[in-house]
């Protein structure tokens, strides 16, 4: 395969997700530590930055799961899974869900005419931080970056 074969590479039957994967992690920590920022500064554009980039997080969340499972699909066809394999995609969908979920918290709070985020929303930031973190390290491992595959 060469590099430069753009149909290869996007028709390739897990491809998709090893590279989309790296949209929502990145979005996510940045928001957050734009987040963190925007607490410690007082800074209502750090603020709309860190909301932005949460959203835009969240949105990029849902090509990432349809292609690991089109890839677990196609490279796998759809064996039971087990091991760091099973444990990724777990971990993958609580950082999933913990994204949306931290966008919600955003989104309720820009609402209401205060735009102050509830005091437990740092926690959960930093707790889905984590989650991300693990299943992105697991994954890794998995693609053979991090190791044998």
């Amino acid at each position: 395969m060469s590099p430069f074969d753009l149909k290869e590479a996007l028709l390739a039957k897990h491809a998709q997700h090893v590279v989309l994967v790296h949209f929502p992690i990145a979005l996510f920590i940045i928001g957050v530590t734009f987040d963190l920022l925007a607490h410690w500064r007082k800074q209502l554009n750090l603020a709309d930055a860190a909301y932005y980039n949460i959203a835009v997080a969240a949105l990029t969340t849902l090509p990432v799961i349809a292609t690991g499972l089109l890839a677990w699909k196609f490279q796998l066809e759809w064996q039971t899974l087990k091991g760091v394999l099973l444990l990724h995609l777990v971990l993958g969908a609580v950082a999933s869900a913990m994204i949306w979920l931290v966008w919600y918290v955003h989104f309720q709070a820009r609402r209401s005419p205060e735009r102050i985020l509830p005091y437990y929303c740092l926690p959960i930031e930093v707790l889905a931080v984590a989650v991300v973190t693990i299943a992105g390290h697991l994954g890794g491992f998995l693609s053979g970056v991090n190791g044998p595959s």
